[in-house]
């Protein structure tokens, strides 16, 4: 049932994922280990914060992806889903007919595209100035959300990418341009949950590797 969203993610992402932003890494023994280490560093980083937002924020100035490591949103134009899937409707506890919203951003920092971020939403759940926000505004969802002093529930986190083990030594190491998906509800400080999300990282999480 989430074959659908993640296709749409993967699109995303793939449009982002440019030459300019491609990891170039001579494809040694040190690079795979230094690749292999940058990920399961990015995984910490992200299953020890509540906030994508934050984790992110965290991880560009631990690697200086940025003068200013502050993530912005740029919301992506996508087709509006018909209604929110089933499994969506479950996870939140709402009813057939109640709505959800989805909103589909990329959480940028700098010139890096670092993730996708579907998010599905209960806005009766929201106060009524959060949603205008989510509404008219590029702000992330973490950084709106932020007052309701949220939790997090992971249901999935996927690496969807090792450098090992590895196929024949190539020129260059090649990194797809989507490494790392979690999917994850938001609970308010009550415990009531009031978001779904499927966040996929891409490979712009480590073009520092290129630099070092």
């Amino acid at each position: 049932m989430w074959r659908a969203a993640y296709l749409v993610l993967g699109a995303a992402v793939l449009a982002v994922s440019t030459p300019v932003h491609a990891v170039s890494l001579p494809d040694t023994p040190l690079n795979r280990a230094r690749a292999q280490m940058a990920v399961q560093e990015l995984e910490i980083m992200l299953l020890t914060h509540p906030s994508a937002t934050l984790a992110l924020e965290a991880w560009c100035t631990t690697h200086h992806l940025a003068d200013s490591p502050v993530v912005t949103a740029r919301k992506v134009t996508v087709a509006e889903p018909d209604d929110a899937p089933p499994a969506v409707r479950a996870d939140l506890g709402v009813s057939a007919t109640q709505r959800v919203r989805h909103r589909q951003v990329q959480l940028v920092c700098g010139a890096h595209v670092l993730s996708v971020a579907d998010n599905w939403y209960v806005p009766d759940r929201l106060p009524a100035q959060m949603n205008v926000i989510l509404e008219q505004t590029d702000t992330s969802f973490g950084h709106v959300v932020a007052p309701l002093h949220f939790s997090r529930t992971r249901l999935e986190f996927d690496r969807l990418w090792s450098p090992w083990p590895g196929l024949m030594p190539a020129a260059s190491l090649a990194v797809p341009a989507i490494i790392v998906r979690q999917r994850a509800v938001l609970h308010d400080e009550h415990g009531q949950p009031f978001s779904e999300v499927v966040e996929t990282y891409t490979d712009q999480t480590l073009d520092f590797l290129s630099a070092g």
